[in-house]
């Protein structure tokens, strides 16, 4: 089973005031961080969605084997990335299964976590929604198998990929990742991870 990965990464990050995807966590960019975490497993194509901040984006994944998709559309909502990850990642390579859509201000997303997802969806051959699962919620890292990606297609802007949790609940197999619940949207979320790495 051929399983690629999309990172989403065009979003203009508003609250946090400042690129996201570019402040340093572990000691390096986040979204560098996250595309290394990914390169370590077996998933292919890698594929990056920019947007908002592409110009101070781009220039940090230089030399690294992935693909770069612009969204034009990214201020129309996370539904414009997500089929853009879908149609970018299709320019890379046509033979996979499925598809990993993440996000980049998620810090505790690890190689393991991304091989989890994959050997889960191996196993789970009759499960089209691979996705994680931190306090109760259902969220991503999220695999989408083939089967969803006319879903994919038909997505509406403004929707996420928990749309699918709602219409599809028989097809879904959860793999706990506790450390989900801490992503980096604002100063104080950003704040508070500097504080617990000291």
């Amino acid at each position: 089973m051929n399983i690629g990965v999309v990172i989403l990464a065009a979003g203009e990050s508003k609250r946090m005031g400042a690129p996201k995807q570019i402040l340093p966590i572990f000691g390096v960019p986040m979204l560098k961080y996250l595309i290394d975490e990914v390169i370590d497993t077996e998933a292919h194509p890698i594929t990056v969605v920019v947007g908002a901040n592409k110009s101070k984006i781009v220039p940090l994944l230089e030399n690294i084997p992935i693909g770069i998709i612009d969204n034009t559309e990214w201020a129309k909502g996370i539904g414009t990335s997500i089929k853009m990850g879908l149609v970018g990642s299709y320019l890379i390579t046509k033979g996979f299964d499925g598809l990993i859509f993440m996000t980049s201000d998620m810090p505790y997303v690890t190689s393991e976590l991304i091989t989890k997802l994959i050997q889960a969806a191996k196993n789970h051959p009759e499960k089209s929604i691979i996705c994680s699962e931190y306090n109760g919620v259902k969220g991503v890292p999220v695999l989408l198998k083939k089967e969803r990606f006319e879903d994919i297609l038909d997505m509406k802007p403004e929707d996420g990929a928990k749309q699918f949790f709602a219409k599809y609940p028989d097809e879904i197999f959860s793999v706990p990742f506790d450390l989900g619940q801490i992503d980096l949207d604002t100063k104080e979320d950003y704040y508070n991870f500097l504080q617990s790495k000291n």
